[in-house]
């Protein structure tokens, strides 16, 4: 008999995670692998948000805070939201968990029932459908081709949209493909979510600071302000700070929502770490040029990747408009034999292939539900990417088509 919960058995593990334990273990044999699969900055948080954190843990009491986080911390989101999104929200309207990732974790605990329908534009991240499977949800998955430059249009999601639905997730910018909405685009949307009044909408913005080519950042929330009491506008400090293992994201939304996901977050963790929070109201409130310099280094990052991939024959990058991240069409290498005779029948062969022949851990495209493709993360040096294609393009050429 099986001590598992039920519930468990139609979800996956992450599937960037198993992609870096994979190079790890082939790294503790003695190989020299570049593992870009994870999707994590190489730079080092700012020194004035851990020196803000070091002085609190050495002379404050570090104590329990309320469950939506502490009143300094939501004063700061608040702000923030209102400075560059032109957003208003009141601080009993915002949530603080641990990550972006418990905050949608908490948000659909707090509104699923079992065959809820959860909208998840593909490609989309890979535990948004493994979360909504947890609470007895049903991902339901429009395929955003690189045709449509992986974006959901209104007429995919009015045909999407059923009586079951309860939630519409958009990721902005997109985690693998980059993809950057327009305000018209994300006004086109709103136009027919306005007609269906049971949809909710997850607006995950926690790469709104990567952006490229001069585009310019704009929030579901402020796109679409008619929808603001059935919107959650997702955020954290991750991404933009260089802070992903601080672990704290943040959200507002309607008051009955947030309440919800507070008693969901006080009967599990209670809240988020007290010195972590005061890293990140730091990191809102100080000084924000760290956060151009690390944009306009994953520009640089972008600009080599597209450029080196262009060479090698078989695979199309379409150029990422944002996140850190390039998704790779690989349709001309399916089929293709590798030198020791094997077929690659899928994405996911090609990336075991790449893994064993070139030492480079790259994530399956299946995993976020579009394929044939790979994401490999740019975030990492320009010297380690260059390397990576360069190992890439020699394994690619071994192939025979």
């Amino acid at each position: 008999m099986s001590r598992v919960a039920d519930r468990l058995a139609a979800v996956k593990p992450s599937a960037s995670m198993a992609v870096s334990q994979a190079a790890r273990e082939l790294a503790a044999t003695g190989v020299d692998v570049i593992d870009l699969g994870l999707g994590e900055p190489d730079f080092t948080t700012p020194a004035h948000i851990t020196e803000a954190a070091f002085d609190a843990a050495r002379t404050s009491r570090i104590l329990y805070t309320p469950a939506l986080g502490t009143l300094e911390l939501r004063r700061a989101v608040a702000r923030k939201f209102q400075q560059e999104n032109g957003l208003d929200f009141e601080v009993d309207e915002i949530a603080v968990a641990n990550g972006a990732k418990q905050i949608i974790f908490n948000a659909l605990m707090a509104t699923l029932n079992e065959g809820d329908e959860a909208i998840l534009p593909a490609p989309y991240f890979v535990s948004y459908p493994e979360m909504v499977k947890l609470f007895g949800g049903v991902p339901v998955a429009p395929q955003c081709t690189a045709e449509s430059g992986f974006r959901l249009t209104p007429e995919m999601l009015e045909e999407a949209i059923s009586p079951r639905t309860r939630w519409l997730f958009l990721n902005l910018p997109g985690n693998p493909s980059g993809a950057v909405y327009t305000e018209a685009e994300l006004k086109g949307l709103g136009e027919v979510l306005a007609k269906h009044p049971q949809v909710m909408v997850l607006s995950d913005e926690i790469y709104e600071h990567i952006l490229f080519d001069d585009r310019q950042f704009v929030s579901f929330g402020k796109a679409c302000p008619e929808l603001r009491d059935r919107s959650l506008i997702i955020n954290g400090v991750s991404k933009a700070y260089a802070m992903t293992g601080w672990r704290v994201g943040y959200a507002a939304g309607p008051r009955d929502l947030i309440k919800a996901m507070a008693m969901v977050q006080s009967q599990s963790c209670t809240s988020v770490c007290t010195v972590a929070q005061t890293a990140a109201q730091v990191a809102l409130e100080g000084p924000q040029q760290d956060v151009s310099r690390f944009r306009e280094a994953f520009e640089r990052r972008r600009n080599l990747v597209v450029k080196e991939i262009a060479r090698i024959d078989g695979l199309t990058l379409d150029p990422p408009g944002g996140a850190f991240y390039a998704y790779i069409s690989c349709k001309a290498l399916i089929g293709a034999l590798t030198p020791q005779g094997e077929r690659l029948e899928d994405d996911k062969a090609v990336t075991r292939y790449l893994l064993d022949e070139a030492h480079v851990a790259a994530v399956p495209g299946e995993a976020y539900g579009l394929s044939p493709f790979f994401r490999i993360s740019t975030a990492t040096s320009e010297a380690v990417l260059s390397d990576a294609i360069t190992r890439i393009a020699a394994a690619v050429a071994k192939l025979e088509r």
